[in-house]
């Protein structure tokens, strides 16, 4: 049987839109930063620039000055053309997590409906060509055998694997399909979700964020911390206002074996008692080791210590000169101790 479509004479042909070299090039733009393997590349170069962050110290790292007096004239040359010794600040390194942001949106906005068609809406029935086309497949041939028969005993095995199978007939035909782990295809969501707000972490903390070190003591107050600002070969010293005053009222040093150092090797935690006070009153704070405390925004955490030799209190031994019994003096920080007869 043969068809024939005949056209009315007084009907117009219909205009066919052709594509501008703008609206070309749009799509290519788009396509490419949507693609995975742009992606992909853009965050080796991404790990690269990190990798030379690590490996050259950074200008705002305290010992900078020295590391940059060893290097040689062609290193400072090279390194501070390229931005090296500051990174993390280079317009190169935000614009890798720009377009790197983009990239990681644009794919997940254009991958998802095809994906949540996939997990919603199942593909129970497919034709033969297609079952062929994929490429992992197998062909059976099953002679003589009821295909309710066949289709019940397909779906044990199915159910032993793992598998939850779904049972369908249409146009005489018995389709079998089964699957698990089908909301998996939905997590590389949550890896982008993850990089995205890793990098909006790092950005938000590069470009805002204010770091510095407060040398306290028990008794001493401060409204500021100080940070130091290295650019090449020189250092000043810039301080950072706080919205607070921060009073330490006592520190402790816990040590590993008490009858050892005081040193850094020989202890096993720090606690720094702190009073912040601004308009909103007094808070006291605990400050441990590997414990920091939080205020309105502020992070203190320990970051090293300088031996005095202000211990928080000694016990002294000591042994009369004219004989007796040893005596035991324990005198805590600017106090004092009477000994007893004496």
């Amino acid at each position: 049987m043969s068809a024939v479509e005949e056209t009315p004479k007084d009907s117009a042909p219909r205009p066919v839109a052709k594509a501008t070299p703008s609206s070309s090039a749009v799509a290519w733009l788009l396509n490419l930063l949507s693609s995975v393997r742009f992606g992909v590349a853009l965050l080796i170069l991404l790990v690269i620039a990190s990798m030379i962050g690590m490996l050259i110290m950074q200008q705002n790292v305290e010992g900078f000055d020295k590391y940059y007096a060893e290097l040689t004239p062609s290193q400072k040359l090279l390194y501070g053309s390229l931005g090296f010794f500051d990174i993390y600040h280079a317009w190169y390194f935000n614009l890798l997590l720009l377009v790197l942001s983009l990239n990681i949106m644009l794919a997940s906005i254009d991958r998802f409906p095809k994906t949540w068609k996939i997990v919603s809406r199942r593909k129970i029935e497919a034709g033969r060509q297609w079952l062929l086309g994929q490429e992992q497949h197998a062909e059976v041939v099953i002679r003589d055998e009821n295909p309710t028969t066949v289709a019940e005993r397909l779906g044990a095995s199915m159910r032993r694997a793992g598998f939850k199978p779904t049972v369908k007939e249409k146009d005489g035909r018995v389709y079998i399909f089964g699957e698990r782990g089908a909301w998996n295809r939905l997590g590389y969501l949550a890896v982008h979700v993850a990089l995205l707000t890793i990098f909006a972490g790092g950005f938000l903390t590069a470009q805002f964020g204010r770091d510095g070190q407060m040398a306290l003591q028990p008794g001493s107050s401060s409204s500021e911390m100080s940070n130091l600002s290295f650019h090449l070969d020189q250092v000043t010293t810039v301080p950072v206002e706080l919205p607070f005053t921060v009073t330490c009222t006592d520190i402790q040093q816990k040590l590993i074996q008490k009858d050892g150092s005081i040193m850094a090797n020989n202890t096993i935690d720090w606690l720094t008692w702190i009073r912040i006070t601004d308009e909103t009153g007094t808070r006291e704070g605990l400050v441990h080791l590997n414990e920091p405390s939080d205020y309105r925004g502020y992070r203190f955490f320990q970051a090293s210590f300088i031996a005095f030799g202000q211990a928080r209190n000694i016990t002294l031994k000591l042994t009369p000169q004219d004989g007796g019994a040893p005596l035991e003096v324990n005198i805590p920080r600017d106090g004092s101790a009477t000994l007893t007869g004496h």
